[in-house]
């Protein structure tokens, strides 16, 4: 799939590592570009900020964001394989699916129905290449 740009500007993402920079704030900036219809995985993130090995951390920070940012859409963060494993942490069981499908993205199983056609990477599309 051809990379999307969004119309709206990228913000300023930065490679892990920099002092002045927390993760999280890091990770909710990625986050907050996912268009909607548009899912992305932990380690697609981890791997745009530079630190492929911490996609654990990214679901981390996705658990974090359900309590302080109502504007970052977590639901659109899954693992590689589409399986909505943080479903748990959206106060049903049932939320995540429904507020992917909400947005167009059929899911069966727990799991998003044409995985390739929705996903964003946000390596490509906000041209983060190192």
């Amino acid at each position: 799939m051809a990379a999307r740009k969004s119309s709206e500007p990228l913000k300023k993402i930065q490679p892990s590592g920099k002092k002045d920079v927390d993760f999280f704030t890091q990770v909710y900036a990625v986050v907050r570009q996912i268009p909607k219809g548009r899912v992305t995985s932990y380690g697609a993130i981890a791997n745009a900020l530079g630190i492929k090995s911490s996609a654990r951390m990214v679901g981390w920070a996705m658990n974090s964001a359900h309590n302080l940012k109502p504007s970052i859409p977590a639901h659109r963060v899954l693992n590689r394989q589409g399986l909505l494993t943080g479903k748990m942490h959206f106060g049903s069981p049932t939320r995540m699916q429904e507020l992917l499908e909400k947005e167009g993205i059929k899911i069966k199983n727990d799991q998003v129905v044409d995985l390739k056609n929705h996903f964003w990477d946000p390596l490509v599309e906000l041209s983060l290449h190192q």
